[in-house]
């Protein structure tokens, strides 16, 4: 399940172009039929980056990694002025990983300890400058756009794990919005516990799979 923010159309479009630009995409050329993207690796526990990525939930399908797993697929960027950013406005701290990705993205890697509370959505107090800081960027970079994946472990059934992966990555992209991010540029999705990076069967495992994944990326 996905949550865009702002216009289908117009992030259903921004996606597409991503999409044909990495190489990896089957279209048909209107800019509305089916797309299939292919990836390298096993999706986004590959780390490959903007793991399954999806344009319009209706008309495309991601398997593997996505664009993500293709070099190339997204316009190399100078990350270094917002990754120091980010990490001073306290992700350095709150072991938030801030890191460049073989893509060309930036992935900003937000545990749950220091973003949710178990079982909820409500940003944690502590995550807020980093997020200011993201949307500062975004703001100050207006060729950006970001994308929230929110995962979680697999404790309890999927029926609750997607809403709550889903809850979780909006309530990021809708911070970044109401600090003046053009909706158009965030998309939201819900990965319930599909992409593990962590053993499940430990609670260390499960505490590294309970994560929200913000990629900020600039389209070629």
């Amino acid at each position: 399940m996905q949550y865009k923010i702002g216009s289908i159309k117009a992030a259903a479009s921004a996606i597409a172009v991503t999409f044909a630009l990495a190489g990896c995409a089957g279209m048909d050329g209107t800019g509305t039929g089916t797309r299939t993207a292919i990836g390298a690796g096993a999706g986004a526990a590959a780390g490959a980056g903007l793991g399954a990525l999806i344009g319009d939930s209706s008309k495309s399908a991601a398997i593997g990694a996505g664009i993500g797993a293709v070099a190339g697929g997204i316009a190399g960027y100078n990350w270094n002025r917002i990754k120091q950013d980010v990490r001073q406005s306290g992700a350095d701290d709150l072991g938030i990983d801030v890191v460049e990705m073989p893509d060309g993205s930036l992935k900003v890697n937000i545990p749950s300890n220091v973003s949710f509370d178990t079982g909820k959505y409500n940003l944690k107090p502590g995550l807020i400058p980093v997020l200011d800081s993201v949307a500062n960027a975004l703001n100050q970079n207006p060729e950006l756009n970001a994308v929230a994946l929110g995962h979680t472990d697999s404790t309890g059934s999927d029926s609750v794990n997607q809403p709550l992966s889903l809850n979780r990555a909006k309530a990021v992209t809708n911070h970044l919005a109401a600090k003046g991010v053009n909706a158009n540029r965030l998309l939201a999705e819900g990965r319930s516990s599909n992409d593990p990076i962590g053993d499940n069967s430990t609670s260390e495992g499960r505490a590294m799979n309970r994560r929200v994944e913000l990629y900020l990326y600039a389209p070629q």
